[in-house]
């Protein structure tokens, strides 16, 4: 199924300026492996870490999380810090 995946700040240079995709997936590791083959340079970004919204709530490796095309999914730079 087709989701819609919004690309926070700086991830949004490595895609032509796009702040949002269209990928096939129905999980987050499906997500990242549409996003790397069609976004190649975000690929060392996403080997450094990202993370996820869905609906608001926050998701790091959580590869099997299902996505749905009902869902607000932002991908953004893993962050550090406390």
């Amino acid at each position: 199924m087709t989701v819609r995946v919004r690309l926070w700040g700086s991830l949004r240079a490595l895609t032509d300026g796009e702040e949002v995709v269209e990928v096939d997936a129905g999980n987050l590791k499906e997500v990242l492996d549409a996003i790397r083959a069609a976004y190649p340079a975000l690929g060392p970004q996403i080997g450094r870490g990202v993370s996820f919204a869905i609906d608001g709530a926050i998701f790091r490796d959580a590869w099997f999380m299902p996505v749905r095309p009902d869902q607000e999914i932002v991908m953004m730079p893993y962050m550090t810090g406390g």
